[in-house]
């Protein structure tokens, strides 16, 4: 069974246009394995079941693979490890900084970290709004976290001049393009069919266009 969800992950993340080969397959499943025991206790999530959560985790957190920007990546309100665990799984060249507000998600990062051996991922329980690190993201990714107008301030403290924010959304969000922050430009919205999953998905790329308020200090757009 392992061996034929690993060949069908390979074929489905192809069609996304994100090559993995067979060790980083068996670690994408090896991360379901550890997710579906944990949730048994905690309820990490509310997708269930193998080829829904290969479709629902896996895959969808890899669409936004080729939109990914520099070196430092923060996944915004991480969850149980998504989209930021499949991402820094096949880019083990950029660091991961995984943030949610809820402590037994950030546990179970911490674990998958720990029995995956991802030395670019570092977990972090906190609220991003109160987070102030010592250097802005490259690039944010934000999976079913907050309607843009809101995510671009949840965003503002983690970013700088040139930093992309990429928003996972359903169907292009005509009212939350419309209500962006000056401080932000869009980039593109790029539609996805995510295999497995029928309902529109799109991906939407911003860029800040200077030093938000808040932020650490700016950096030339590039």
């Amino acid at each position: 069974m392992q061996a034929n969800d690993a060949a069908r992950l390979i074929s489905s993340a192809a069609r996304l246009g994100v090559p993995i080969d067979g060790s980083q397959a068996d670690a994408l499943l090896r991360l379901l394995s550890e997710l579906e025991h944990w949730n048994r206790s905690y309820n990490l999530t509310r997708i269930t079941g193998r080829v829904a959560m290969i479709a629902g985790h896996l895959l969808d957190s890899l669409a936004a693979s080729n939109e990914l920007h520099g070196r430092s990546i923060a996944d915004l309100g991480t969850g149980a490890g998504f989209p930021g665990l499949p991402l820094a799984i096949v880019h083990p060249e950029r660091a991961f900084t995984l943030i949610d507000g809820t402590a037994k998600k950030i546990r179970f990062v911490e674990h998958a970290v720990r029995v995956l051996a991802l030395n670019n991922v570092r977990a972090l329980h906190a609220r991003a709004e109160t987070l102030r690190p010592e250097a802005p993201f490259d690039t944010i990714v934000a999976r079913a976290v907050a309607a843009l107008p809101e995510l671009t301030r949840l965003a503002r403290p983690l970013a700088a001049a040139g930093t992309r924010l990429i928003a996972y959304k359903g169907r292009r969000p005509e009212a939350e393009l419309a209500a962006l922050p000056a401080e932000w430009q869009l980039e593109r919205v790029r539609a996805v069919q995510v295999p497995g999953i029928r309902a529109e998905r799109c991906l939407v790329t911003l860029r800040a266009r200077d030093a938000p308020r808040g932020a650490p200090g700016a950096r030339p757009a590039g």
